[in-house]
């Protein structure tokens, strides 16, 4: 199973909202990783400050909630690595499953024309795609390609110039 995560938290690009909208109250999934092995304390400390674990398991406690828990669970939880939004999960079997699986996610809801973004980690647990550094290049040229063809670029320009406005 192959879950894309984001460490991205703003809220909006310009008018286009991003992950949640605070007055909606839209729930999303979040990840946690653990800093060592403490995943009773992570998931103790997850359910004190009110929300739901769905999972927790090969050093990740996933749980839902809504805009406010991002800033709440960066702010009070102290036994995970960091906290990241869930955008997606599927199988890929091969790095062609891989590739169209990930070119298939909306990258423009999250990644302005010109924003400058980086795979930074990616990790093989009981999977076929066991070569990180090749998973990272296959994900971030996915990511490439379908902003590409989102905004009808022939270059995908990185200049992260794009200013936010709130």
């Amino acid at each position: 199973m192959i879950e894309v995560m984001s460490a991205i938290i703003e809220k909006k690009f310009g008018d286009r909202e991003m992950f949640l909208d605070k007055n909606k109250k839209e729930f999303t999934q979040m990840i946690t990783f653990l800093v060592s092995d403490m995943e009773a304390v992570l998931k103790r400390e997850i359910q004190n400050l009110g929300y739901e674990i769905s999972q927790g398991d090969n050093g990740k406690v996933t749980f839902f909630g809504d805009a406010a828990a991002i800033a709440r669970a960066n702010i009070f939880l102290r036994t995970t690595e960091r906290i990241l939004l869930k955008i997606d999960s599927f199988r890929a079997t091969s790095f062609d499953d891989l590739f169209e699986a990930v070119k298939a996610i909306p990258w423009a809801d999250y990644i302005p024309e010109d924003g400058k973004f980086w795979v930074t980690k990616a990790n093989s647990v009981s999977s076929k795609l066991f070569s990180p550094s090749d998973i990272q290049k296959i994900v971030k040229k996915a990511m490439v390609e379908k902003l590409k063809q989102t905004y009808h670029a022939d270059w995908f320009e990185e200049t992260g110039k794009h200013k936010y406005r709130q």
